[in-house]
């Protein structure tokens, strides 16, 4: 099973949609991050690894896919405008 098949033909970025194999294209690891803003480990837990990604892990060729738990689309696009990442 590809990406493609696991998270379907396009991600989001904060710029729009990107297709998912061009996205993900030479990353050395993706990670799926399953959080929501109404989880407060989570909102505790996302600057902290936007932080890491930013700084380091980006750069290392690790792609973080966020899988929301949230329950509308509202508080996706508020919780995601928080990452730098994709979803």
């Amino acid at each position: 099973m590809g990406f493609v098949d696991l998270l379907g033909e396009s991600l989001q970025s904060a710029a729009g949609s990107i297709g998912t194999s061009e996205a993900l294209a030479g990353k050395k690891a993706v990670a799926l991050y399953f959080s929501a803003h109404w989880c407060p480990p989570c909102r505790g837990f996302t600057p902290q690894l936007a932080e890491w990604y930013s700084k380091d892990l980006k750069g290392k060729g690790l792609e973080v896919v966020f899988v929301s738990s949230d329950r509308s689309e509202e508080d996706f696009s508020g919780y995601f405008k928080e990452m730098p990442w994709l979803a």
